[in-house]
């Protein structure tokens, strides 16, 4: 076990304002891997007053340096990116060959798209009579979720850098490592001291302290609703700004004409991936009743391919859930979806292994859109199998949430795909499993949040409007 110290503020690390400190559990094997600061509302005081300094030097830093600086994180973690692979896998228990290419490829990925786009980014242009320009919103606060922990905070901290803001991020207390080794690598790429800056700690002390503090100008945050709500809150009380990535309930609609088989395979691999601790999963999956029966039987196959157990072990498939209160979360869903009605087709609330925090890939056949499991957000490896007459009646079950932040749709013919996928209450969608694109922007409808991530849309978010008139 490893006992890390200090904050990364202001360019340097510094000693934690107290002495409490936070317990990394591995969930793999339950065993305290490090403990990292516990940080307090002084040392946000401290990591913000050093944004704050810091912020007009960045903001009057021509665009093409504040690229080249982003292409030199960049490269700093394609450098280290097994050891960023490694400290994932051992504080969230992402798979192995996950972490190497989600976990920290898809960071780079977004890391390499702002280097272009804070290059290319028209920051000022003409209209009519008028020149408007774009300028940085200031100092941002970045709270950032443990289910991807790393590609989270570059989603933020990228087009905060590239817009010419400067950050202070406060990442989960599940999986700080990572958030600590991005600030390493800050370091080596030799951003200005102040730009960055990392404060580890409770989302109820810490992290309130960043949302509520005057002088943070941008609160973004990604996790669940309820928190959001509250920090939405907070900052409509200060008039302050919000990004908010909250949670979804995904459904993934599969149109007769569709290739059944693959549908059904993509659509449990996209709910296992991650131990279904994706914001964007598909956990609902909606069938024809023509070809319900048959969905089924493939779901059930399919779910059996994904193995849980030790994440080094490249035949297992799925890793834990982050610790022992989310386990029981999705237990609690599970047992719930049984006693509302559900059939259970495979897997279910026993463990498969007495030590680490895993749950049984399962599956929930004559699943019906009132039931909790096909409204809540499990966030687990948890599919619900519901049933569809028409087109009409997939609408209405897909759209029939609070939620709204991703989907996908199959069939035969990508125009049919897309026509029922602008029907659909959410902001992306994938068509016949369409592939990651870094330059996208990802959000959400409804109680899924508001603004949007990742591209040019993304870099908008951290920028304020003022007009010249001529």
């Amino acid at each position: 076990m490893k006992a890390y110290d200090g904050m990364y503020i202001g360019g340097q690390w510094r000693p934690a304002a107290g002495t409490d400190t936070i317990d990394v559990v591995n969930p793999a094997d339950e065993r305290v891997i490090a403990t990292v600061p516990a940080g307090t509302a002084e040392d946000i005081d401290a990591a913000v007053r050093a944004a704050r300094a810091a912020f007009p030097g960045w903001a009057a830093t021509p665009p093409a340096e504040r690229a080249a600086y982003i292409a030199a994180l960049r490269d700093a973690m394609v450098a280290r990116a097994d050891e960023i692979a490694e400290t994932v896998t051992a504080e969230l228990g992402s798979p192995i060959g996950l972490s190497r290419k989600v976990h920290a490829g898809a960071p780079i990925a977004v890391a390499g798209s702002y280097a272009e786009l804070a290059a290319t980014y028209p920051f000022e242009e003409k209209v009519g009579n008028s020149t408007v320009l774009l300028e940085p919103v200031g100092v941002v606060g970045a709270i950032t979720p443990w289910n991807y922990p790393l590609h989270q905070i570059v989603a933020k901290v990228g087009p905060a850098l590239a817009a010419g803001c400067t950050v202070v991020v406060k990442p989960a207390e599940d999986t700080p490592l990572v958030a600590r080794l991005f600030a390493e690598l800050v370091h080596e790429a030799g951003l200005p001291a102040g730009v960055f800056n990392l404060v580890t700690g409770l989302g109820p002390v810490a992290g309130q302290a960043l949302a509520e503090h005057e002088g943070v100008d941008l609160v973004s945050f990604t996790g669940s609703t309820a928190v959001g709500k509250r920090i939405g809150a907070t900052a409509g009380a200060a008039v302050k700004r919000v990004a908010l990535e909250l949670g979804g309930k995904s459904a993934n609609v599969i149109l007769p004409s569709a290739d059944l088989a693959r549908a059904v395979k993509i659509g449990v691999a996209n709910v296992m991936s991650n131990s279904g601790q994706t914001c964007s999963a598909w956990t609902r999956m909606l069938v024809h009743t023509d070809q319900y029966d048959e969905a089924v039987e493939l779901a059930r196959t399919a779910a059996g391919g994904y193995l849980a157990g030790d994440p080094h072990d490249t035949a297992n498939r799925l890793g834990p859930v982050v610790n022992a209160k989310q386990r029981a979360r999705v237990r609690g869903y599970i047992e719930k979806g049984i006693k509302e009605g559900a059939t259970l087709v495979t897997g279910g609330p026993e463990a498969p292994h007495a030590t680490g925090y895993y749950i049984a890939p399962t599956v929930f056949a004559e699943v019906t859109p009132e039931m909790t499991i096909a409204q809540e957000e499990i966030f687990g490896p948890v599919l619900s199998l519901l049933r569809y007459e028409d087109e009409e009646d997939a609408l209405r079950i897909a759209n029939g949430t609070v939620y709204g932040l991703a989907g996908a749709v199959w069939a035969g013919d990508e125009s049919e795909a897309v026509a029922f996928a602008r029907r659909m209450d959410t902001g992306q969608v994938d068509i016949n499993g369409g592939r990651f694109n870094p330059l996208a922007p990802f959000g959400g409808y409804k109680q899924s949040g508001v603004g949007r991530e990742l591209g040019a849309h993304g870099l908008a978010e951290y920028l304020q409007t003022k007009s010249l008139q001529f």
